[in-house]
This record gives C-alpha cells, structure tokens and sequence, in this order.
C-alpha cells in the first residue's frame, strides 16, 4: 500500500527566511531520501477571513511503510529530520499512514 508522510507547517516567525531554507536547503536535502516516488507541497491560499491557516504543507511518497521507515531511518532522513530546527520556529505537525484513493 502507497505510503505517505505530510507535513503541515505552522507559521514561521521569519516567512522570508523559512521559505529561502526550505528552497535552498531542506527540499534538496528531503528529495534525496531513498525510496522517495514524489515530494509536493501546497502553499494554502488565504480562506475567507483573509489569513492562511497554515504556511506549508509537504507531502511525501513511497511504496509502502518499510520504504518509509528505510527513508527515515536513513542517513539522509536523519538529516532531514534534523533540519526541521534550522527553519520551522512555527513548528509543525507531522502525519503518515497508509494511502487509499478514491477517484
């Protein structure tokens, strides 16, 4: 069963600077983990209040959850890990399971 790892990123306390690391830095570096099949993230457009709910979303693919947990487990997941301190200062919060399409 295809696996994913989302990522929702709350807002930082520098947009400018999270996004110029997230771009420079952690894409690249999280687009090396092994296993990877796709790597998309969304920039939520504001609702009707006129604010974002949420900075960025990231969602991450593989196979299936051993493909995941050898991703994570490895020496570029640790590092991707380890990253999210450098940019993340609104944190985050991080869901994975199992995928089922609808349509």
């Amino acid at each position: 069963m295809t696996y994913q790892l989302v990522v929702i990123y709350h807002h930082p306390t520098d947009a400018d600077a999270f996004d110029r690391h997230y771009a420079e830095t952690h894409a690249p570096l999280a687009s090396t983990l092994p296993g990877l099949r796709s790597y998309t993230t969304v920039s939520p457009d504001p609702g009707a209040d006129g604010t974002r709910a949420e900075h960025l979303i990231a969602t991450l693919t593989f196979d299936d959850a051993q493909a995941f947990q050898a991703a994570m487990g490895s020496e570029a997941g640790q590092a991707a890990v380890g990253d999210l301190a450098n940019f993340a200062s609104g944190g985050a919060t991080i869901v994975s399971g199992g995928v089922t399409t609808i349509v």
